[in-house]
């Protein structure tokens, strides 16, 4: 609570400006959770010192340029960005390696989970741009689809919760636990649909693999 009131203290006093700027920070590696950001954001629209609406727009800007800074830096300078002294703070060699079979084993998932994992966020925005695993505007599509889901939810509960201190800080909690049982229930349906998939194709690939080998049966036979 004391984290939280300070950051609404602070951005009281000076606004969309500072909710932007803390939030482009947290895409830099900045260790200040995002959530506790957007809702104090949140709460300070509660109070009448700004837009609910327009600083879900300010929240957004700026957790989508931040990311967007990382992605670009690994993208601009590849590997040679893992040498700097900020950018090893956060991606040391082993989790840069790590990343790395994440994205190989799980795809574009990864990148609209890394949303949701604060301590992963920027080694995976700034593995994604060395490796080019995906282009900046897949990028950006993939990140902004699950930053529409988590801005507006947290910045929306710091604005209704705004009076009531204890009711937030228990929503705060439970939606904590609710975002990742929404998230680990997306990526089981995925990994279904992806082992269907790969069922069919096996499928499809065993009966082709039949109609080749009648084919060279009745060949045979036709040539007798």
């Amino acid at each position: 609570m004391i984290e939280l009131q300070a950051l609404v203290d602070f951005f009281q006093y000076y606004g969309y400006a500072a909710v932007f700027g803390m939030l482009l920070l947290c895409g830099f590696g900045l260790p200040v959770p995002e959530d506790i950001s957007l809702v104090s954001g949140g709460i300070i629209s509660g109070l009448g010192y700004a837009n609910v609406h327009v600083m879900v727009a300010v929240s957004l800007a700026g957790v989508l340029i931040g990311d967007s800074v990382m992605y670009n830096l690994g993208r601009l300078f590849g590997e040679r960005v893992l040498n700097h002294r900020l950018i090893i703070r956060f991606l040391t060699p082993d989790r840069y390696e790590y990343v790395m079979r994440r994205l190989e084993n799980h795809g574009k998932w990864v990148l609209f989970a890394a949303r949701f994992m604060p301590g992963l966020r920027a080694p995976i925005f700034v593995t994604t741009g060395i490796t080019r695993f995906v282009s900046y505007p897949w990028f950006i599509l993939i990140d902004g689809i699950a930053a529409m889901i988590s801005v507006p939810l947290w910045v929306y509960m710091g604005f209704y919760g705004a009076n009531n201190r204890e009711w937030l800080m228990r929503w705060i909690s439970r939606s904590q636990y609710g975002i990742w049982v929404v998230v680990a229930l997306a990526a089981l349906i995925v990994v279904i649909v992806m082992l269907l998939k790969k069922r069919m194709q096996e499928k499809e690939m065993r009966f082709a693999a039949e109609l080749h080998r009648i084919g060279e049966d009745a060949g045979a036979c036709e040539r007798q």
